[in-house]
């Protein structure tokens, strides 16, 4: 399987996302054509957890945004190390796709074990200490390994931010795997072998060249990133973006029960039941419960929300676009506040 043609399997594969109609790459101008420009450059691939966002242009430059200066871009930490922080915030957040695929890139990278662990929970198993605990870092479980210097923590907080963001959007818009259904179970070791090569990154792109995709914010980064630096910027612009297009989308209404219900949440699944949901909107005016049902199932709990659940909110005013929009603003602020908790190693006293 040559690597124009997995390149193909994968342009296709953003046939795939559900609820709303993907921008097909030769019908893409203006900004989402830029978007997948620098997507299949710097990442490899026209990666369907990105290209979902192609309803809603300006939010589709953030999630790229945050994703390249986060993950893909040059910087002080290893892309291994990068690699395993997306992996561990992803099982962590029960979203198998991002586990698989970062499992794969990670298993290309020369660490097919430390992949293994993660996919099934046991982090034990991973031998190298500091990768251990990078690994149970990110997951909220315990502190940076000791020594590591602010700016690699900066980054390694935007790759944990940028995955407690896509987690959410893939697992309402993509399905368990990046393969496709339609591959058979005995071919799928194959399969994830041929892909996974096709993932190992190549030379890391220069960090900050994909900051001209949005305008500047004027307002400041993260409060764990340092001043200065192209992973703030990314992440200050990317907030305004989305913030920008939920003015749209998301009522005070929602927004209120969103922030006060995630302030008061400790980060741990809620369980199968659903009655939290039901009592956190009763106060909600009527006609917004469908999105306030919506947004926190999409922050406490993405992998929950179904079918109905989202018929309930296309059902109203709100269109594919305003769908999107809603998603990426329940996912953003919700890993704005899980990465704002993570523990910074001793004597960093950021944020």
């Amino acid at each position: 399987m040559t690597s124009g043609v997995v390149r193909l399997a994968l342009r296709r594969a953003i046939g795939e996302v559900r609820y709303v109609g993907v921008v097909r790459p030769r019908r893409a101008s203006g900004l989402v054509a830029e978007v997948y420009r620098q997507l299949e450059r710097d990442f490899g691939m026209l990666a369907p957890p990105v290209a979902l966002h192609s309803v809603a242009p300006p939010v589709l430059a953030a999630a790229w945004l945050m994703l390249r200066e986060s993950l893909v871009a040059d910087g002080t930490v290893s892309r291994s190390d990068k690699e395993v922080v997306a992996a561990s915030v992803s099982e962590g957040n029960a979203c198998p796709y991002c586990v698989e695929v970062h499992g794969m890139a990670l298993g290309a990278l020369g660490s097919p074990g430390d992949a293994a662990a993660i996919e099934h929970g046991d982090y034990a198993g991973i031998a190298e200490e500091d990768t251990r605990a990078l690994a149970l870092w990110a997951r909220g479980d315990g502190s940076l390994p000791a020594g590591v210097p602010a700016e690699a923590a900066a980054e390694l907080t935007a790759v944990a931010v940028v995955f407690h963001y896509l987690n959410r959007m893939v697992n309402i818009f993509l399905g368990p795997s990046p393969l496709p259904p339609a591959v058979p179970d005995s071919a799928r070791p194959k399969v994830r072998a041929v892909l996974g090569h096709f993932l190992k990154p190549g030379p890391a792109p220069r960090a900050g060249a994909a900051l001209d995709l949005l305008p500047r914010s004027f307002v400041d980064g993260p409060s764990w990133a340092l001043p200065g630096t192209a992973v703030g910027e990314a992440f200050a612009r990317a907030a305004a973006a989305v913030a920008g297009a939920a003015e749209g989308s998301v009522s005070p209404g929602v927004r209120d029960v969103v922030v006060r219900e995630l302030k008061a949440w400790d980060g741990r699944p809620p369980g199968l039941s659903r009655s939290w949901v039901d009592a956190a909107v009763a106060e909600v005016a009527e006609a917004d419960r469908p999105a306030a049902r919506f947004a926190l199932l999409t922050v406490k709990a993405a992998y929950q929300i179904d079918e109905p659940t989202v018929a309930d909110v296309l059902s109203g005013q709100t269109d594919g676009r305003g769908l999107v929009e809603l998603a990426a603003w329940a996912s953003l602020t919700a890993a704005t506040e899980l990465g704002g908790r993570l523990h910074r190693p001793a004597g960093d006293e950021r944020g």
